[in-house]
């Protein structure tokens, strides 16, 4: 085997780092003209502060129009600069959300799979919810330093009119930061764990979901969602502790921000009152000390969003970080090369032996549906091959030694539970749309009377899952859509468990015709397709212990007759 090459773990604080620097452009247009918001908005009650002094001593309309009309342009500049600013960076983080998405599930999607230790639904949650809150570090940064904009800018009118104004606001503002600082750090450790509850209630739903119809069929569905309601109350009480710790944060942050203004009031009225100060100056401080609320709500809530922000990118480099779980090689099979299994020991698996030559049928009589479950992974490299004794050898060359992209293209397993993916019966069947044994596909697996009944045919729409279709049209797509992919050697599991033995007996002949001169094993215990092979592997306890015709087993082996005849 080979040694995959080397990457650097990408960590949440690597990821964060990655998604500023790719928008730096967005994320310095959107704080200039957040920027710009935030300064017209502390520019307005300075302005009346002004325009208050200025037509108290001069009295003069002139100079009444001329404030007006400069308000007029404030009042513009703050609309303009809120819509064009948030619609920049609005799209940043839209874009920079997609892109994690995908990342995301690329890593789900690679011919070797990762040792994420996440089901499914934890993975989806991480590629949604945890991609959009990454994101937002897009628009949290700008807004930061606006609102910074916005306290800075009033910090200096309220010096120039008094330094002891000035300086109580920068104080303040220092002060306040500071306790919200401390508690942010609670609110991402909270949300952390939140997430993950979430996203483990979520993956029970998956399998849930996936499993609804053997869960009626044994009555089964009653414990099932007594299982799911503990992991789903689970995730409820940490969202209860989240929204707790969320509101003590925004209350603290409320009562905190109100007592600053209050202070930068009652300061204001006091100089004034002992003519520290004009008019004018005390409207500007009295305007400031309600406008500086706002932004110093979104500037104390800026270290929450951050937090968040970097537990969903830790999240993230879980799935991205984690390693595969084998290193595969670099070779590619021989073309129409052979199957051999030699010693091979997995779970039920004990020593299995056993070769399929080059244009072969074989099929594998498995007595414990385990020890099929295991060959069939082992073969489907679910399980890598530095995870089980033994050698699997395509075209004379160890599975461990190709590459897997090589031997996706050379060797399909196709599960006896195939997904079957919304669409059309055309796009399930031949996904890449380059297949050229579609219609005799169709004709081997005998979807044929499910496309006749259709007035639409192949391109009769199909939900997710399959699931307006029967259990038997299922298997037959999936059937149809192994055969299509016309591989040098084919590997089936019970492909015909969900049909009558009118329809198993047809497929079996159809796909022995259709394989004719191709490498092809078939693990079932369906006597038609036994029949069809050119010899038959009977698998018991782990080992090969038979080997002839299907015929000629039934003459000779009882145990086989007892094991396969319906």
């Amino acid at each position: 085997m080979t040694t995959p090459d080397t990457q650097r773990p990408r960590a949440g604080s690597d990821i964060l780092r990655t998604a500023l620097r790719r928008n730096v452009g967005a994320m310095a247009w959107g704080t200039v003209l957040m920027g710009l918001y935030q300064a017209g908005e502390t520019a307005f009650p300075i302005a009346l502060g002004l325009i208050v002094e200025h037509t108290m001593r001069h009295r003069s309309p002139e100079a009444l129009g001329v404030s007006v009309a400069a308000l007029a342009v404030i009042i513009t500049t703050v609309s303009l600069s809120w819509r064009f600013g948030m619609r920049i960076l609005q799209k940043a983080n839209t874009t920079e959300a997609h892109r994690w998405r995908v990342r995301v599930a690329d890593a789900g999607l690679q011919p070797v799979a990762r040792d994420v230790g996440l089901k499914s639904g934890e993975v989806l949650t991480i590629a949604t919810e945890d991609a959009d809150q990454t994101a937002d570090i897009i628009e949290v940064v700008p807004l930061l330093i606006s609102s910074l904009v916005a306290v800075v800018i009033a910090a200096v009118a309220l010096g120039l009119a008094d330094i002891r104004l000035g300086l109580l606001v920068i104080v303040g503002t220092v002060a306040i930061l500071s306790i919200l600082s401390v508690m942010s750090k609670r609110i991402g450790s909270s949300t952390r764990e939140q997430q993950a509850r979430v996203a483990r209630a979520g993956a029970k739903v998956a399998d849930l979901i996936i499993g609804l119809r053997p869960l009626h069929g044994f009555g089964g569905n009653h414990a099932a969602f007594r299982s799911y309601r503990l992991v789903s109350t689970d995730a409820k009480h940490q969202s209860v502790t989240v929204a707790r710790v969320n509101g003590v944060y925004a209350g603290t942050a409320l009562a905190l921000n109100a007592v600053l203004a209050a202070a930068v009031t009652l300061t204001a009225g006091l100089l004034a009152f002992q003519g520290r100060i004009n008019i004018g100056e005390l409207v500007m401080a009295v305007g400031l000390a309600q406008f500086i609320m706002e932004p110093l709500k979104l500037f104390s809530e800026m270290p929450k969003y951050v937090m968040i922000a970097r537990a969903s990118a830790e999240r993230m480099a879980l799935v991205l970080t984690a390693p595969p779980v084998t290193a595969p090689g670099r070779e590619r099979p021989a073309e129409g090369a052979d199957l051999e299994v030699d010693c091979v020991r997995h779970g039920t698996l004990r020593k299995v032996r056993f070769r399929v030559r080059a244009g072969e049928f074989v099929a594998v009589a498995a007595y414990q549906p385990r020890a099929a479950a295991d060959l069939a992974a082992v073969l489907a490299l679910n399980v890598p091959p530095d995870a089980y004794e033994g050698t699997v050898r395509v075209g004379g060359r160890d599975l461990g030694d190709l590459a897997v992209e090589a031997v996706r293209e050379h060797l399909l397993v196709n599960p006896y539970d195939g997904e079957i993916f919304a669409g059309t019966l055309r796009s399930n069947i031949d996904p890449t749309g380059v297949s050229r044994t579609v219609p005799e596909a169709v004709e081997a697996s005998m979807l044929t009377d499910v496309v006749a009944l259709h007035r639409e045919g192949l391109d009769y729409a199909v939900r997710d899952r399959g699931a307006n279709l029967s259990g038997g049209q299922r298997q037959r797509l999936s059937l149809a859509r192994a055969l299509a992919a016309d591989t040098d050697v084919l590997v089936l599991r019970d492909p015909t468990t969900a049909v009558d033995a009118v329809t198993e007996q047809l497929i079996a002949r159809g796909v022995a015709e259709l394989r004719r001169g191709r490498t092809t094993l078939v693990i079932t215990s369906s006597p038609a397709l036994l029949d069809a092979a050119d010899r038959v592997l009977v698998l018991d306890e782990g080992v090969v212990t038979a080997e002839d015709t299907h015929r000629r087993l039934l003459a000779t082996d009882e145990e086989y007759r007892l094991a396969v005849t319906r």
